[in-house]
């Protein structure tokens, strides 16, 4: 699959919205349920939240596209982490946190996701952080397995909330 990276655009909050829609409940838990997805997909990952996201100057959005279409995103947040688990897992500073990075399914294995993730750490260098983090859940074992291929390891524990429940994440961080 050839893949091209490019910044987020004001223009593509829609579009957005509408690759988290499908990618989101690919990283979530099998109990997570189909209420807690759409609730967290109106309250964080709606149309409205990505034009808010796209206009704030801490944050860098970078979506890949193949035959015209968007296959993923990833979303950088510069500053220091606001959780106080993730806080105090962190050593490497600055940091910037890896807060979104999401693929269709269909693009899984096809090495967009690596393409994806090299020019985001290049994205991270290029602001002037040291080190990267991020939180995954702990039972997601494909997207383990791709951040630890790309040099990323276990730094500590935080919880997500997604629905009304808390989902135990790792913390992962690596230099950039």
């Amino acid at each position: 699959m050839t893949v091209t990276i490019r910044a987020a655009g004001e223009a593509d909050a829609a579009g957005l919205a509408d690759l988290a829609a499908v990618t989101f409940p690919l990283a979530c838990p099998p109990h997570t349920t189909a209420a807690a997805i759409a609730e967290f997909l109106r309250d964080v990952l709606s149309e409205g939240n990505f034009d808010a996201y796209l206009a704030d100057p801490d944050r860098v959005v970078l979506v890949a596209e193949a035959g015209g279409a968007l296959v993923g995103y990833t979303m950088l947040v510069f500053g220091e982490p606001t959780d106080a688990d993730a806080h105090s897992a962190v050593g490497i500073r600055p940091t910037v946190e890896l807060s979104k990075f999401y693929l269709r399914a269909e693009a899984h294995g096809g090495g967009a996701a690596a393409t994806l993730m090299g020019a985001t750490l290049d994205a991270a260098r290029g602001r002037g952080a040291a080190g990267v983090w991020l939180g995954v859940n702990q039972l997601n074992a494909r997207a383990l397995r791709f951040y630890e291929k790309h040099g990323f390891r276990v730094v500590g524990r935080k919880r997500f909330l997604v629905g009304g429940e808390y989902e135990n994440d790792f913390v992962l961080e690596r230099a950039v």
